[in-house]
Parts: structure tokens; C-alpha cells; sequence
């Protein structure tokens, strides 16, 4: 298997197996919308259903089709993270453990989405009245691969740029 390929199916193991056993954890452990304060006035665990995306972004209990929408997002975007990491540059760590991150944390929210037909939230951070949406560890690893792609980006247009400006 191509090292690229193999960091990424690493990444998310590493992610997906922690990310699973911990929303198995608290669907057993806390009763739906329960809230278990770990920090007060920062930090609570929750337990709460997201038919949407990351951060509760088009969340609406009252639907099916995000279901089978997001699920068909979801493994077109897998197949594009296949393509990406087949023909990235071996070099490119930031490029390839971004692209792990992400491909590992939409297949925990994938298999969430096929098991139960919504994604487990547990993450609420907050500063008095304002809650940032709940979120779990597959949405952090989209948003930290995602920031890693963005690096990536950055480093490779500023090689690019001091490139082009030697003297031939």
C-alpha cells in the first residue's frame, strides 16, 4: 500500500475507533438532552441527535432526506480524498494528514448516520447564555484536517512564489 494511503487509513483508525467508542459511552451512560456540567460556565458533556453536518448546520430532527443526502455526500467526498491522496505529492505531510483527518472523521459521521439515522453529539463549550453547537471528536478531526489542508496551500503558493522570483 502506498504510504500516502496508509497514513490515512492510520489517521483514521485513530480517530474513528476512539470517536466510536466514546459516542458509545455516552448514549449508555447520559439520557438524550442530558447535560453533565465538567467545567461550569465552559464545558458540559452532553448528549444530543444532529441529523445535519458539523455544528448542527442544517439540523432538523423533523426530516429524513439529510440521511441519505449526507451519506452520498459523504462517499462522494471519500472517493475525492481517494483521488487527492493518490496523486499528492509524497512530500506534502500537511497535505496528506489533512486529508486523513478529514476522510477519518466523515467515516465516524458516516457510520453514525447509517447506525442510527443521525450523528452523536457530546462536545458543548460555552461562555455564560452562548453555547458553541455541540460537536464530537470526527467533527474535530474535519475542522483540524481541513486546517491542515489550508497550511498546506499556504506553504506550497509561498514555495511557489520564491520560485518564481530566482533569477534563471
Amino acid at each position: 500500500m502506498d504510504t500516502r494511503l496508509r497514513t490515512a487509513a492510520t489517521l483514521a483508525a485513530c480517530v474513528i475507533v476512539p470517536d466510536q467508542i466514546v459516542k458509545a459511552v455516552i448514549q449508555r451512560k447520559y439520557e438524550l438532552w442530558a447535560t453533565d456540567p465538567i467545567i461550569p460556565g465552559a464545558f458540559n458533556l452532553v448528549h444530543v441527535r444532529n441529523m445535519g453536518v458539523a455544528f448542527g448546520f442544517l439540523n432538523n430532527p423533523d426530516s429524513t432526506w439529510q440521511i441519505w443526502f449526507f451519506a452520498m455526500v459523504t462517499l462522494f467526498a471519500v472517493g475525492f480524498i481517494y483521488y487527492l491522496l493518490t496523486t499528492a505529492d509524497k512530500g506534502d505531510r500537511f497535505f496528506i494528514w489533512g486529508l486523513g483527518l478529514v476522510l477519518s472523521g466523515a467515516l465516524g459521521n458516516l457510520i453514525d448516520r447509517m447506525r442510527f439515522g443521525f450523528v452523536v453529539d457530546f462536545l458543548d463549550f460555552y461562555v455564560g447564555p452562548h453555547h458553541w453547537p455541540a460537536f464530537n471528536i470526527a467533527d474535530i478531526a474535519i475542522t483540524c484536517g481541513a486546517f491542515l489542508i489550508l497550511i498546506s496551500m499556504y506553504t506550497k503558493n509561498r514555495r511557489e512564489k520564491r520560485a518564481d522570483k530566482r533569477p534563471a
